[in-house]
């Protein structure tokens, strides 16, 4: 029999040796491993709640929130997640409810249904299953956000014995050789990648420096613009670079730095995360971008990796560089004495029917402007 215990949490440092433990039995994303989870928890869950399945005595599920209260509304919890944007910069994605293999589905249901009730849900960057649990736990739901998450299928390149570029379309090789040709008659390109914790850092130091750039030149402020965003990746590379979690690559061509690519490491699969690419004035065919991320792929292939993931957003080189794509969803969900503004979205839509028993189609509001 499945019982649902909902606690706080008094030791972080305790909390991460059973979630760690419970990750051996899991099918779960490197954003649901305590590497990502536990990266300054104690700052991230200043109110934190813990909802845990177990079975026979045994952990089978677990899922951390932070609660943010509200004097006249129930209060909210937010799965991973703080409820602050400055403390949710490093975005989350194939969230979920941490869960025993092959019982996702029922034990996020049990866990999210034990608060679903009497908080308003938060869930961020959750996959299909997280959200059909959801939408079978509470009486409200609606669909924030949903976008595509494109992937390179590596291990079906690997088993056609033709290589990567073979999939890819005539227009997508050429302007990858085109980019080749480009750096080719500067010198020819070069990659490392991080070993130590030293050349991490200076290579997340050389990745900012070459993002906000790159970001401060459109007008928009970057990722590291948030003093957090910098502070937590190097908390999590000190954690996840010694357990193989983490890899940084670097692409140059003698003392210039074409780009750095940050990606995730995790049951043979790559997360491409952040970047950071030296865009020259003389645009023409270079693209580094799609040439710092195939070699992260080739590296990638080299390793032995299935797959390397995009991770949410549809941009056209994703596109060109994926094979297919999943969708993740961004969702608010709770009871019917939720939150007034969760209320007001759900008005925002004409004819929309509520309830969990009024099937799936109609608890699977559509996105709103």
């Amino acid at each position: 029999m499945t019982l649902v215990r909902i606690s706080g949490v008094d030791d972080f440092k305790a909390l991460g040796e059973r979630w760690r433990a419970l990750e051996q039995r899991a099918d779960c994303s490197f954003f649901q491993s305590w590497s990502w989870y536990g990266c300054l928890a104690a700052e991230r869950f200043p109110d934190p709640v813990l909802v845990e399945a177990t079975d026979g005595g045994r952990t089978v599920a677990l899922a951390l929130f932070n609660r943010v209260r509200h004097r006249f509304a129930v209060p909210d919890l937010y799965l991973g997640e703080t409820g602050r944007p400055e403390l949710d910069c490093p975005y989350i994605e194939q969230n979920g409810v941490l869960a025993e293999a092959g019982r996702a589905e029922a034990l996020s249901f049990a866990c999210l249904k034990a608060v679903a009730s009497s908080h308003r849900l938060v869930l961020s960057g959750i996959d299909e299953t997280t959200l059909v649990a959801a939408r079978r736990a509470a009486d409200l739901l609606w669909v924030r956000r949903a976008q595509s998450s494109p992937l390179a299928d590596l291990g079906a390149a690997r088993r056609s014995g033709a290589g990567y570029l073979a999939a890819r379309s005539a227009n997508t090789r050429e302007q990858i050789r085109r980019s080749a040709r480009f750096y080719e008659r500067l010198g020819g390109l070069e990659t490392e990648r991080a070993e130590t914790l030293p050349d991490a850092l200076r290579m997340l130091d050389e990745m900012q420096r070459l993002h906000q750039a790159a970001w401060i030149a459109r007008g928009q402020p970057g990722s590291f613009a948030a003093p957090f965003f910098r502070r937590f990746h190097e908390s999590l590379i000190a954690e996840a670079l010694p357990r193989g979690e983490v890899s940084l690559l670097r692409v140059f061509r003698g003392p210039v730095t074409i780009g750095v690519v940050y990606n995730f490491a995790f049951r043979q699969r790559i997360c491409a995360y952040q970047s950071g690419f030296d865009y020259p004035p003389e645009k023409g065919s270079a693209k580094p971008g799609i040439t710092c991320h195939c070699a992260a792929i080739e590296d990638a292939l080299e390793r032995g990796f299935d797959a390397y993931d995009f991770l949410a957003g549809d941009d056209r080189y994703k596109r060109s560089l994926s094979d297919r794509a999943s969708t993740l969803y961004w969702v608010e969900a709770g009871p019917f004495r939720s939150h007034a503004m969760l209320l007001r979205k759900f008005r925002a839509v004409p004819g929309a029917l509520r309830g969990r028993d009024a099937g799936d189609q109609n608890n699977l509001l559509p996105e709103t402007s």
